[in-house]
């Protein structure tokens, strides 16, 4: 075991983030942590690393045990150094060896003008022998290389490497900091929404390398993708208890569902026990002969341990979107655009069009213009060339750099009456809820809330802002993954249209319809959602390589036959007997046919097996319904045996269920493949 719980409970003030928690990590383990908002994720971050004490129990460090920890309060650190020498530190002991090495090689060279005996040179150059060793093994002669190949992976350019750190934003500067952390190797690395500040080839990239990663890693995010890929077990903070998964993200979503409706059971079966007993209770208690009966059962009842009823924790808010006007086919139209920062170019002679029913995510890397673009479309960005307004549009843009247009000294009730939206208060009450703002927090001023709680807020009144086309930059930010679904839902829902900015893969999946890519300072447009684009980017990729390779296989090739050429007129100057003309060597023909065939062969069976699957999906998907039917039925309850029998057939159904959609993505992806290749 690296590090953990055992029996903590940890509260702020008279509040309670977990009670009597127990949980242990063990080495090369990939852990997602989650939770809604204000359940005590990042709490149980600080409390593996020290900063926090519990309130009772103990938290566990094994002796020698490393501990990354990247959280947001670590933006507070600032120095002129350039970011590489910033991430280079992340190497104590290879750079003061470096030093000491270097001193060494001075005194060594002036030893002898300094009247050092044999003996004292001798000593010296074993130590100098020994200093270099240790910085071999430690790897020191790559230390360049591999933080630059990290530093480039997170999204920085080599000209970026040299500039001072203090010289980026809080998101750069955060990304400095991972991969200091990173290259620092510990044996945990705890990582608090390392997301939020990456663009989406940084994420990939990210994912790639701590896959390989040597040690443990616990992570926080709303990001579900990035949670699939990455983990291979869940812990949820749920009703002060942490709750273990073995399995990615998509794995505890269905085992959630399950032992919820098991849990709700349970208390549904032990408050019918609880309304028994206290029936007897009352019927029997003034009654001398059943007195004795009666006081046992009260004592049963306060020995009691009681099941939550888990289905009132966190309700299904449903957030709608009114539209008042429809607008004309056509919303905007760019012509001509181009805009520059100096000799940075964003964009340049660029156009497109954006349609009644659009849903726009707009992809790429940070750097690319991608929210330059975004106010360009809003009208609040300086640019070249022409855009043009539909007929009827009414536009809502939000961005987190906007938040100056809150009214500071407004409630946050207040704020959203001021939206215009003739919501009731309640209706707007159970908005902020789906935003996270409960409780006593509506009636907080806007000047007392933290950057993403306004962030939130200004969501908030985006939403309900009627508006028949929306511009939203990056609006998952701050909010958790049940807040995000709902979004998602909502935004399904509305019947205007949008464009967004998001590095959340799966908001975006879920969302968009169509792809804008800034590519050569143009804007691609690709008609189909984010997961039909990704298959597209790959065979794209695939086909491009491929034509690398044989273009490379045809250069090789020449070259090869050049120096046989070569030889052959130096063998005929050197014997200088009758040269007999031969005819040109026939090149090797490998028949194509076959192999198109075998392929063909192949994609045929791949697609009978898919359709195979297709069926029994579907078979077992009205088996589980008929089971769910049966296990609610009341007949069921009242046969032990059957409810029992019952319930195993559904366990047994949903498990092959999972083995199925496994094998479906497996066989699809296999597909994708082979459809590439002929």
């Amino acid at each position: 075991m690296l590090a953990g719980l055992t029996n903590v409970t940890f509260e702020f003030g008279a509040r309670a983030i977990v009670e009597d928690a127990t949980w242990h990590i063990q080495p090369n383990e990939r852990i997602g942590l989650i939770g809604y908002n204000g359940t005590g994720k990042s709490t149980l971050l600080k409390l593996l690393v020290g900063q926090y004490q519990p309130s009772a129990g103990t938290v566990e460090r094994s002796r020698g045990t490393s501990i990354g920890y990247l959280h947001q309060d670590l933006l507070s650190f600032d120095t002129h150094d350039s970011i590489l020498q910033v991430a280079l530190g992340a190497f104590e002991r290879v750079l003061q060896l470096e030093k000491e090495i270097e001193e060494l090689g001075k005194e060594l060279e002036n030893s002898h003008n300094s009247g050092m005996s044999d003996a004292e040179q001798e000593v010296l150059l074993h130590k100098y022998s020994d200093k270099l060793h240790e910085l071999e093994t430690l790897g020191g002669y790559n230390i360049h290389h591999k933080t630059e190949e990290v530093l480039q992976g997170l999204g920085f350019s080599n000209a970026d490497l040299q500039r001072p750190y203090r010289e980026f934003s809080g998101g750069w500067r955060m990304r400095v900091l991972l991969a200091k952390m990173i290259l620092q190797a510990p044996d945990l690395l705890l990582l608090d929404e390392p997301t939020n500040h990456l663009d989406l080839p940084s994420i990939e990239w990210l994912e790639k390398y701590l896959i390989h990663y040597q040690g443990s890693v616990v992570i926080v995010s709303h990001d579900k993708y990035f949670l699939d890929r990455m983990v291979t077990k869940i812990v949820e903070v749920y009703q002060r208890q942490l709750h273990v998964y073995s399995g990615n993200y998509s794995y505890y979503e269905v085992e959630k569902v399950q032992r919820v409706e098991l849990q709700q059971r349970a208390f549904e079966n032990q408050q019918d026990y609880i309304r028994q007993q206290e029936r007897f209770i009352e019927r029997f208690k003034a009654k001398a002969s059943k007195a004795a009966a009666a006081q046992s059962a009260m004592k049963r009842l306060e020995r009691l341990d009681r099941i939550e009823d888990v289905a009132i924790e966190r309700p299904n808010i449903r957030i709608n979107f009114q539209v008042d006007k429809t607008p004309g086919k056509v919303l905007c139209e760019l012509k001509h655009i181009t805009k520059k920062f100096g000799d940075n170019t964003i964009v340049e002679d660029t156009g497109a069009e954006i349609n009644r029913g659009d849903k726009i995510a707009l992809i790429g890397a940070n750097g690319k213009g991608k929210s330059t673009l975004l106010r360009i479309i809003a009208g609040a960005e300086s640019y070249t060339g022409d855009r043009k307004w539909g007929h009827n549009v009414e536009e809502s843009f939000y961005a987190q750099h906007q938040l100056e247009a809150l009214d500071v000294n407004n409630t946050l009730l207040d704020e959203m009456k001021s939206a215009g939206s003739q919501k009731t208060e309640q209706e707007l009450r159970t908005l902020l809820g789906c935003f996270l703002f409960g409780g006593d927090d509506i009636d907080k001023k806007i000047k007392v809330l933290s950057g993403g709680e306004k962030a939130r807020v200004a969501l908030a009144k985006t939403i309900i802002s009627k508006a028949n086309f929306l511009m939203l930059d990056e609006p998952t930010n701050h909010l958790d993954i049940h807040s995000v679904e709902l979004l998602i839902e909502a935004l399904n829902k509305y019947e205007g249209s949008l464009i967004l900015v998001s590095h959340d893969r799966y908001f975006v999946s879920k969302v968009a319809n169509t792809i804008w890519e800034i590519d050569n300072h143009k804007i691609k447009t690709f008609d189909g959602g984010y997961e039909e684009w990704g298959e597209w980017k790959e065979r794209q990729k695939a086909r491009t390589d491929g034509e690398k390779a044989e273009n490379g296989s045809r250069k090789a090739e020449a070259k090869n036959q050049k120096p046989e050429e070569e030889v052959k007129k130096a063998e005929v100057v050197k014997k200088p007997e009758p040269v007999v003309e031969s005819k040109p060597p026939v090149p090797e023909f490998k028949p194509q046919g076959p192999i198109n065939k075998e392929l063909k062969k192949e994609l045929q069976k791949q697609q009978r097996l898919f359709q195979q699957l297709e069926e029994n999906i579907a078979k077992l998907n009205q088996q589980k319904t008929t089971l769910e039917a049966q296990l609610t039925a009341p007949d069921t309850y009242a046969d032990r045996n059957k409810f029992v029998q019952t319930e195993t057939d559904y366990k047994k159904v949903s498990d092959e269920l999972l083995r199925l959609n496994k094998q479906y993505e497996e066989v699809f992806e296999k597909i994708m493949e082979l459809e590439s290749k002929s």
